[in-house]
């Protein structure tokens, strides 16, 4: 936090350091570095005189607001260990993320507002709890003017703040000590907590946060990622504030009131670096350009994409339409397990080409190479192959929380020496990298990674439903939707009802974003003699390439393909 705030407060305590731009358009609120420093100082005394110490951890379960980055600072300030979790996730996601890191304590809002909607965040966090022996105290700040009710070990957090000293000193930290974690998905069904550390993971999101953009002095810098991923901690909080920068906090949604909102925002914040999910630009496209030209986007200098390959449609439509052709726009590749930005167009010799929808170079220290199946290096370009890096960067993943195991065996088992991203890449023949997608189980969802595992495993608990298979498939809007062959237990005639109940299942278990867009009931699933279930013949069935479903011969029964393919194809039928 010295870093993120004090130097600043030192040199420039009245530049802006954070713009709220909050969920009712116009009301934005303007923060200082001194205010932020403030905060923070007031949040870490309060934490501190409930007995938070160094090495606790703090789940923090709010949407983007100062005083949700005021929470995480004070943590860092403290030494304590924040674990931000996403304001969508259902309570039975939160309460997994506080058990496997045993927190102690918990900040929330009363509620939150979204697109012009009330989220009842306490709520959600008392049903959390109950099931958390580890945690001590809830933190309640208040967002609404309405009454929640309040327990025992609820402390309203404003309140206690006003009464809290506006100095605290920052604890002394070792470069290599836990500065956060925060929860991904992986292609088992248990999401794990990803370690970052203090030094270098701040220097790289300071870096690449600098070089990437070109983020000059002055610029106001908008990404509008969430602060519960990895793109909120490195390039909303950490990265632009350790540059000293102005970093806007985005509540809304892009299409509230309507889909002009990002770039009303752009005009009236004078935003120079914007920061989206391709998923956005691909539903805003559809909504035509006259939403975007009806504002003033001149302020605009770099345009960035994260979260997931962007389409070259969208690509074109925020470079031509969004961009007017005269702003950088970064394709930005990177992982929750990379701390920041590995690959991008930039930083690169001044006027270099930047080819549509790819990330394009390794940034500085970043050594990419390509495997193929045997594990061994790919030479030269026009190739394809697993994406490694073959040295260690300031910005890596230290481990995975309580299970150091796992962090061995899924980054660094398949390609001893390397770093597995789990992507697989092509490289150009001018020997540039393309991302082409997940090799693994893990599908991207708007930009939200998620291991079909766990959508399986969160169905399993239907007692009608013996087996599922979830797979991932081309969606216009998401990038990816999931797809859901599910085995009922005797063909009942109320497969629809129980279509109905797996939907709710998935939502409370996990989130909204995760319940599959499809449900196709099936007699079996193609499995192999071993057992193990052939999702990549699944994927074939949907993306519609049967006639080309490679080898069969493990199958223990080939005629399940044909079953399968009968019943997607009535089910399209019927559908349409």
């Amino acid at each position: 936090t010295v870093n993120c705030l004090d130097q600043h407060v030192e040199k420039s305590p009245n530049r802006v350091a954070l713009i709220w731009e909050r969920d009712e358009p116009g009301t934005a609120v303007h923060v200082t570095y001194r205010e932020l420093l403030d905060l923070t100082c007031r949040l870490a005394n309060t934490l501190k005189k409930y007995g938070i110490q160094k090495g606790d951890k703090v789940a923090i379960y709010m949407p983007a607001s100062p005083l949700s980055v005021a929470s995480m600072l004070a943590c860092a300030r403290i030494g304590a260990v924040h674990s931000v979790v996403f304001a969508g996730f259902s309570a039975e996601s939160l309460a997994g993320r506080i058990m496997d890191s045993g927190c102690k304590a918990v900040i929330t809002y009363n509620q939150g507002v979204r697109g012009g909607r009330i989220i009842e965040l306490k709520a959600t966090v008392n049903e959390a709890v109950k099931n958390c022996p580890s945690v001590k105290h809830v933190f309640v700040a208040q967002r609404t003017d309405n009454k929640v009710q309040m327990g025992d070990c609820d402390v309203p957090l404003e309140e206690e703040m006003t009464k809290a000293a506006p100095v605290c000193a920052a604890e002394s930290m070792d470069s290599e000590d836990m500065l956060f974690m925060l929860y991904t998905s992986g292609s088992t069904g248990k999401p794990k907590g990803i370690v970052h550390t203090q030094a270098g993971y701040l220097l790289y999101a300071a870096v690449t946060h600098k070089y990437v953009f070109d983020y000059q002095q002055g610029d106001v810098f908008g990404c509008v990622a969430d602060i519960g991923w990895i793109t909120g901690h490195s390039y909303v909080v950490y990265g632009p504030l350790c540059n000293g920068a102005t970093s806007v906090l985005f509540e809304s949604t892009p299409l509230y009131p309507d889909p002009g909102r990002y770039w009303e925002v752009v005009q009236r914040l004078k935003i120079n670096q914007f920061y989206a999910a391709p998923t956005a630009i691909r539903l805003l496209l559809n909504y035509g350009e006259e939403w975007v030209k009806k504002y003033d986007r001149s302020s605009l200098k770099t345009l960035g994409s994260v979260g997931e390959p962007i389409n070259k449609e969208a690509w074109q439509w925020f470079y031509q339409v969004v961009g007017e052709g005269r702003c950088t726009l970064v394709d930005t590749w990177w992982q929750t397990e990379t701390g920041g930005i590995c690959i991008a167009p930039r930083p690169s010799e001044e006027k270099a080409e930047i080819v549509p929808a790819m990330a394009m170079r390794p940034f500085f220290g970043i050594v990419p190479v390509l495997m193929d199946e045997n594990g061994k290096v790919i030479e030269g370009n026009d190739v394809s192959g697993a994406l490694c890096i073959a040295q260690p960067w300031p910005g890596m993943a230290r481990t995975i929380y309580g299970d150091h195991q796992r962090f061995v065996d899924v980054y660094f088992r398949a390609y001893p020496g390397y770093y597995f991203t789990g992507d697989g890449a092509y490289r150009t023949k001018k020997g540039y990298y393309q991302i082409t997608g997940r090799m693994d189980d893990v599908i991207n969802i708007s930009g939200h990674r998620l291991g079909t595992a766990e959508i399986e495993d969160a169905m399993a608990d239907h007692p009608e439903v013996p087996e599922t298979a979830v797979i991932g498939y081309p969606h216009k809007i998401k990038g990816e939707g999931a797809f859901a062959f599910v085995v009922l237990k005797e063909q009942a005639a109320h497969a629809d009802c129980v279509k109905e109940e797996l939907k709710t299942i998935v939502a409370s278990k996990i989130a909204k974003y995760a319940v599959p867009d499809h449900i196709l009931v099936v007699k079996r699933l193609p499995k192999t003699r071993s057992g193990k279930i052939m999702r990549r013949l699944l994927r074939k069935v949907v993306t519609e390439q049967s006639n080309n479903m490679g080898d069969v011969t493990t199958l223990d029964d080939p005629s399940v393909v044909k079953e399968i393919l009968d019943a997607y194809q009535k089910y399209k039928k019927s559908s349409s």
